[in-house]
């Protein structure tokens, strides 16, 4: 009863009725890809963002509601990320987007991360245009990301730089 009430509101009549071409609806497929990363997302999960370790980058799109938070892990002799996890409320074209970019950013030095453009997730996961703005959104939280883990790294190498000048003053 509820499909057919639903079905009749939607405007496709009730079940085993023909429907005319104008009114049929075609089914929106998702690639396997996004498919896969939805189902199977990886690396989910927080680090402390208080470890000077640690670069949060925190992004949202105000017109669709999905807010997504990627966080790297970085070797600080080497600047190689050696970790990455996200959260991300949207959907499933987010999510996977969140998910991919966690992947791509292991094992990579940081200024190689700031080289992967929104355009290489989308065609990875074979985005229609109307879901760009979630690869786009993976982008800009890859970016702010780095930005935090840089802007810690100052604030760490400039409390250290004082300590110094305060301990001779004291002196």
């Amino acid at each position: 009863m509820l499909r057919q009430s639903t079905s009749k509101l939607l405007g496709l009549g009730f079940l085993g009725e023909s429907r005319s071409p104008a009114v049929q609806v075609l089914p929106r497929f998702y690639h396997e890809r996004v498919v896969d990363h939805y189902n199977n997302p990886r690396n989910v999960g927080s680090f402390d963002k208080t470890d000077p370790t640690v670069g949060t980058g925190l992004v949202g799109a105000p017109a669709c509601g999905d807010v997504m938070k990627l966080q790297i892990k970085v070797d600080d002799k080497t600047g190689k990320i050696v970790d990455a996890c996200f959260k991300t409320f949207g959907c499933g074209s987010a999510i996977a987007s969140a998910s991919v970019a966690t992947e791509w950013v292991n094992g990579r030095q940081m200024e190689e991360v700031l080289t992967i453009k929104n355009t290489e997730i989308a065609k990875h996961l074979s985005l229609p245009p109307v879901k760009l703005h979630c690869s786009m959104l993976a982008e800009d939280a890859i970016k702010a990301a780095v930005k935090d883990y840089e802007a810690k790294r100052a604030s760490v190498g400039a409390s250290a730089e004082v300590a110094p000048v305060e301990k001779a003053a004291d002196a």
